[in-house]
């Protein structure tokens, strides 16, 4: 009798532990209103801008960057890269179909066949691997252009992530979630460490950003990256500002559209649900 008890009881728990899990739907509204509360009288939406949205100071040099904005020439570059015909005669048209201002929104994106996670940088090149092309590198160049350019050309639209009421789908969200609150490194912290818990504070002599909002403006230009770069090109996608954050967490990271990257990607643009796309953007 005892056992029997015993085994109805871990049953229960199992059940009310299964039960105990939010949906993604849950987990968003929770996320939002957390911000909500952290910064009260700031509209939602504006988070978008990272700290611009918080500092009058880095408000004023962002403004004065975007007046005349280095990425400009990037963007270019990607609508030109859109444009070009394929050696077959295709171009990405065929693949995302022909109005760019179409394609940002739907990315990331659940395959049901394939059961993964798709990001719009993993697309791209799958597209161009279908037609017989040389895929281009996952972090920055040719790749973060096109992004560019489709993320300018969806700006002021909303985005709006699906997550499927598929198990697999359920479980790659799951799995970013857990990726983005759990703790790594020497350092022993997590994504949510810095950009919820400690969102709007100071670590050494930077602002820390809030998560919600994040995606909006990726891939992104930064004047770190650019200072870098022996062409001044300082846009990088979402994985590569991944990377970046697991190594100043001294975490070893992960490659560029890894699983745990797409799948963290997943959870992470989901979060921002019903945010204007604002992409490229300027950063420091």
């Amino acid at each position: 009798m005892k056992k029997i008890a015993t085994l109805l009881l871990s049953a229960g728990l199992v059940a009310m532990s299964a039960q105990a899990v939010p949906s993604p739907q849950e987990d968003l509204k929770h996320f939002r209103d957390y911000f909500q509360r952290k910064f009260p009288g700031l509209k939602l939406d504006e988070l978008r801008n990272g700290i611009n949205a918080l500092d009058e100071n880095h408000r004023m040099q962002w403004e004065a960057m975007e007046e005349f904005p280095p990425y400009e020439e990037f963007v270019d570059k990607g609508k030109a890269l859109w444009e070009k015909p394929f050696k077959n005669g295709k171009s990405f048209a065929d693949c995302f179909g022909k109005d760019p201002s179409k394609v940002r929104v739907k990315y990331p994106q659940w395959d049901a066949k394939k059961k993964r996670v798709v990001t719009l940088e993993l697309a791209i090149n799958e597209c161009r691997k279908a037609n017989g092309e040389k895929p281009f590198k996952w972090k920055k160049g040719p790749i973060a252009w096109v992004s560019a350019y489709l993320g300018y050309m969806a700006r002021g639209q909303k985005i709006h992530v699906v997550i499927p009421n598929d198990p697999d789908a359920l479980k790659a969200y799951e799995h970013g979630k857990h990726f983005f609150y759990a703790k790594r490194g020497q350092l022993n912290l997590s994504c949510a460490d810095c950009h919820v818990k400690y969102a709007g504070r100071r670590i050494r002599g930077n602002l820390l950003s809030p998560a919600l909002g994040h995606v909006t403006h990726f891939p992104v230009f930064r004047g770190k990256w650019a200072n870098k770069s022996k062409d001044g090109d300082g846009l990088g996608t979402l994985h590569r500002r991944y990377g970046g954050c697991n190594k100043q967490q001294r975490a070893r990271p992960f490659k560029a559209q890894s699983k745990v990257y797409r799948d963290l990607e997943f959870f992470h643009q989901y979060m921002s649900n019903g945010m204007t796309i604002n992409a490229p953007s300027y950063r420091e």
